[in-house]
């Protein structure tokens, strides 16, 4: 997994649209297609250095052609006012994400942002790197991943259900 690094990454990526939502964080992502990254890739000329690159040439790693997984935390002081605070955020939103690489990695390639939009009470947890505050961060992560890996995963699931195949046929029969 690969991790944004330039404000036109993490702003391209907002831009795709938010998948998930919990109270307090929203999960953006921008869907990245083989072809438009090796279009992209490729320069087309010598004015294309004055245009505004394209979405997709943010995300291209030298020497790889096929789309990899991106991942970018976005936690802003407004809700975290604490840097001590911000960093276990971020840590958290690695540890979670790392999880569920496996299963983002079989979706379609994204890149995805993991946005703070509202923030955990300070009288609730008066410490910036209290244990409560990690479990409740994670709790919030995994319920934001589950709802994109579940959402996107489903519809192949249905079609699988659809047609009979020999695991039906096999449970029909016992």
């Amino acid at each position: 997994m690969q991790r944004l690094q330039t404000r036109p990454q993490f702003q391209a990526t907002m831009a795709g649209g938010t998948i998930s939502r919990t109270p307090h964080f929203a999960l953006h992502r921008l869907v990245l297609t083989e072809a438009l990254v090796a279009k992209d890739a490729e320069p087309t000329g010598p004015g294309a250095k004055l245009a505004e690159p394209a979405p997709q040439a943010l995300f291209v790693v030298p020497g790889c052609q096929a789309p990899q997984v991106w991942l970018g935390p976005l936690v802003p002081k407004r809700w975290a006012k604490r840097s001590v605070t911000r960093h276990t955020i971020k840590r958290q939103i690695y540890a979670v994400a790392s999880e569920f690489d496996a299963q983002l990695q079989a979706l379609l390639p994204a890149a995805y942002v993991v946005r703070l939009r509202a923030g955990f009470d300070r009288k609730q947890f008066i410490s910036a790197t209290s244990e409560p505050l990690k479990r409740a961060v994670r709790a919030e992560l995994l319920q934001l991943f589950q709802h994109a890996t579940r959402r996107k995963s489903s519809p192949p699931a249905a079609q699988a259900q659809a047609q009979p195949g020999p695991s039906t046929a096999a449970q029909g029969a016992g």
